[in-house]
């Protein structure tokens, strides 16, 4: 049995026992004493393989001409476009939140990034077997994409992420806390990320929850049970076993309380004003997205309860798979156009909130996905799998105005494209920024010294740009 399994969502609340009340005056009125020392990386991973290509769209005449021609039915119209100050290229419209970060600058587009063990030109990509270490492992499939990213790596059978890497490296107070559930950006050698549910649900020991006398007594009975040498054995497995119920008591106990906080419309904390746009009257976020975004803020917020003054959160959004449909008839519509404008408003309200508990320069939230999408579209309305992608890093401590990384030429059978042959050429870029690079980056302005991050990430003394720049 593991901690995970000790942890149970749901059953009698813990915040009771807790004290809300002290809670929620701390939500209201947080301590900014820590805000210089804390720092806090928030993974938003887009699970399906994200559409970059009308995520982050070139504005300028000659890129937005080759985009509109190339993508057809799929294209946006260029007015249609939320200027990212300071650059030639704009969000996709349904990200009409984003327009005031976009505006102040605190947000940045890192333009063609991708699972990578070196830099890798078309040409030794066409001339290399496919079984060379050099590329990727099963290129444009899901699952194992998926976890080259969130491992940072080129092989599909890494066994820890990127993050959870980090967390054993830097020795952080917690591992990855995780409000998207188990992902494989968390694992590290020593451990699994936390899993936390969801806002108001019960974050406690099954089956040990609540006040009721013979509840209690068994608690204390197996928490003294699980001390050091009280099993009766120096066995080593024992003892970890042990110490992993120790931590699991410990754990439940800190940060039920702020598990359990859900938005109060009557009397509304700072969080609770920052993501009215996404409650309702009862109190209820109504985006799954938003919910995690939420309890994050509470965490960063409660950072004294959550202990440490280096965090990483990982948060989730499924749904990007988009092959059939990913567009509708009026342009600005469909599935697509969904799923970002859900992730724009829990971006948007999240970016709020830190803004108004003084944590906006500490906080930095970046998004990962599988892939990108073909540059030409299918003949279904949408898009399939490729590899380069671009993504977005937000937070106080951006430095918007740029484009990071290399924007691949616009053109199918082009230098980032990997077909030749016309049946291949749907545009599929060859990344020109590796996922290393995004990552050390990150994870430098997080407090990562360069022997840490050669440690974190392997592959990244192959590349000789080792920071992009985008956080200051």
């Amino acid at each position: 049995m593991d901690r995970r399994q000790w942890l149970r969502w749901g059953g009698a609340s813990l915040a009771g026992a807790l004290g809300v009340g002290s809670l929620s005056a701390l939500l209201q009125n947080p301590v900014k004493a820590q805000a210089d020392g804390y720092k806090a990386l928030v993974c938003v991973f887009l699970y399906g393989g994200n559409d970059g290509q009308n995520t982050v769209v070139p504005t300028d005449t000659t890129r937005y001409n080759q985009y509109a021609t190339a993508r057809g039915a799929l294209a946006l119209p260029r007015n249609s476009l939320v200027p990212m100050a300071g650059t030639d290229v704009g969000l996709h419209p349904s990200m009409a939140a984003l327009a005031p970060v976009c505006s102040a600058r605190k947000i940045a587009a890192v333009a063609n990034v991708g699972p990578l063990f070196g830099p890798l030109t078309k040409t030794e990509f066409r001339s290399l077997p496919g079984t060379s270490p050099l590329i990727p492992d099963n290129l444009f499939s899901h699952s194992d994409q998926q976890i080259e990213w969130e491992a940072s790596s080129a092989r599909s059978l890494e066994r820890t992420g990127w993050g959870g890497r980090a967390t054993d490296t830097l020795g952080t107070t917690n591992p990855v806390i995780s409000v998207g559930g188990n992902g494989h950006f968390g694992l590290s050698a020593l451990g699994t990320p936390l899993v936390l549910p969801g806002p108001g649900d019960t974050f406690g020991v099954e089956g040990l929850e609540g006040t009721w006398a013979p509840t209690v007594a068994r608690k204390t009975a197996l928490e003294a049970l699980y001390q050091p040498g009280n099993l009766g054995s120096s066995n080593v497995l024992l003892d970890a076993y042990a110490q992993q119920q120790r931590t699991a008591f410990e754990v439940s106990s800190r940060l039920g309380a702020i598990v359990g906080v859900e938005p109060n419309p009557a009397a509304p904390t700072l969080i609770d004003t920052a993501f009215a746009p996404l409650t309702n009257a009862q109190g209820a976020i109504g985006t799954d997205l938003g919910r995690q975004l939420y309890q994050i803020a509470k965490l960063v917020a409660g950072r004294a309860t959550v202990q440490g003054d280096r965090q990483i959160f990982f948060a989730q959004q499924g749904g990007y798979d988009t092959h059939n449909e990913q567009i509708a008839a009026d342009s600005l519509s469909g599935v697509h156009a969904r799923l970002l404008q859900g992730l724009a408003d829990a971006m948007a309200c999240f970016y709020n909130a830190m803004a108004a508990i003084g944590m906006g320069n500490n906080v930095t939230l970046f998004t990962q996905s599988d892939f990108g999408r073909t540059f030409v579209p299918n003949s279904s309305s949408g898009t399939d799998h490729a590899w380069g992608n671009h993504h977005l890093v937000m937070g106080g401590a951006v430095q918007g105005g740029a484009v990071y990384g290399s924007y691949p030429e616009l053109v199918a059978g082009g230098p980032n494209d990997v077909g030749v042959s016309s049946w291949e050429l749907h545009g599929r870029w060859i990344p020109t920024t590796s996922v290393d690079q995004y990552a050390a980056t990150l994870l430098r302005w997080f407090g990562a010294s360069d022997p840490q991050l050669n440690t974190i990430l392997p592959n990244l003394t192959n590349f000789s740009t080792r920071n992009l720049g985008f956080l200051g």
